[in-house]
């Protein structure tokens, strides 16, 4: 038998960085994101004599891939595999390729191995291989908090059809991993504590104004989680600098546009790349601005993505 699953990167608005000392994978700060589209994992998962992982058509031992099979089976019958997975854009580059990657690998395991896992226990299982991969289950607004911390739906995409410009300063793999990163906020920087506390505030107010449907309001909200969360990871020792010259030409382009009356706003995850956040009318004048900024390799528009799903079997 083979199953075949499709996911897609999720970008938090208000963001998750640190773990809490807990089994399971659990996140220090709850929440929000959007999934998009264009941007895919496809997972192919079929019989194998021993446990294979290709990724991007190359054979490797991926630990992550490995901890999370070894998670699975202790709770079910799941036999050797071959697992094969495809980005259709860089990986480990600061776009959440791990978040689309597990939750397209979950989900094909699910029918592969016949668990009947509903689609918020799939969440679970998805959170614990990578925090972040519990939204891509969902497409739209996804969002990800406590006590439970169990992956939830906030609104559809076509509730709210934002479009996303991402701008690609850097093709490379970040220099620092997302789990090795946190490790090292939560041991060394000064300001993880405060980051933990006001990012609960900030998760409230988001799901507030999304419900609202208040673009300005999520646009402050948004900027600010992404901007505390560098500042923690810069502060750490040694230094997480993720950004390149053309990564901090961007956030002044976008902040320019939206003080001019543009409706946009920036966000950043672990990496390098720019995603600028707007209104579909607005689409050609930011990928104009953000094209033109020396530095930036490529821009890609997208807009928001269905949760994964399985493709064939």
């Amino acid at each position: 038998m083979t199953v075949t699953a499709v996911a897609h990167p999720n970008i938090a608005l208000i963001k998750y960085w640190g773990k809490q000392p807990l089994p399971g994978n659990v996140p220090a700060t709850p929440s929000v994101s959007i999934t998009l589209d264009s941007l895919t994992s496809t997972t192919t998962v079929s019989a194998s004599d021993t446990d294979q992982i290709f990724l991007n058509g190359e054979a490797t031992q991926d630990a992550k891939i490995t901890a999370c099979l070894e998670m699975m089976r202790a709770e079910f019958r799941i036999s050797s595999v071959k697992i094969e997975s495809e980005n259709n854009f860089p990986t480990a580059a600061g776009l959440a390729s791990s978040a689309s990657g597990f939750a397209a690998l979950i989900t094909a395991l699910n029918t592969f191995s016949d668990l009947d896992l509903s689609i918020q226990r799939r969440t679970v299982y998805a959170r614990k291989a990578s925090g972040s991969a519990a939204r891509s289950i969902y497409g739209g607004f996804a969002s990800l908090g406590g006590p439970d911390w169990i992956g939830r739906p906030v609104l559809e995409r076509s509730e709210w059809p934002l479009k996303v410009v991402i701008a690609i300063t850097d093709e490379n793999r970040k220099s620092v991993s997302s789990s090795l990163g946190m490790k090292t906020s939560e041991e060394t920087s000064p300001y993880f504590d405060a980051w933990v506390s006001s990012t609960a505030e900030d998760y409230a107010a988001a799901l507030e104004a999304i419900e609202a449907r208040d673009f300005e309001r999520l646009a402050i909200l948004s900027e600010a989680s992404c901007l505390k969360m560098h500042g923690v990871m810069q502060s750490s020792l040694p230094a997480m600098i993720y950004w390149r010259p053309a990564t901090l030409s961007c956030i002044h382009a976008v902040r320019d546009l939206r003080r001019d009356g543009t409706p946009v706003f920036f966000t950043i995850d672990a990496g390098p790349q720019v995603k600028a956040v707007c209104l579909p009318e607005s689409v050609e004048k930011v990928e104009a601005v953000l094209g033109n900024i020396p530095g930036v390799i490529a821009t890609h528009t997208v807009g928001l993505g269905e949760g994964a799903r399985l493709l064939e079997s």
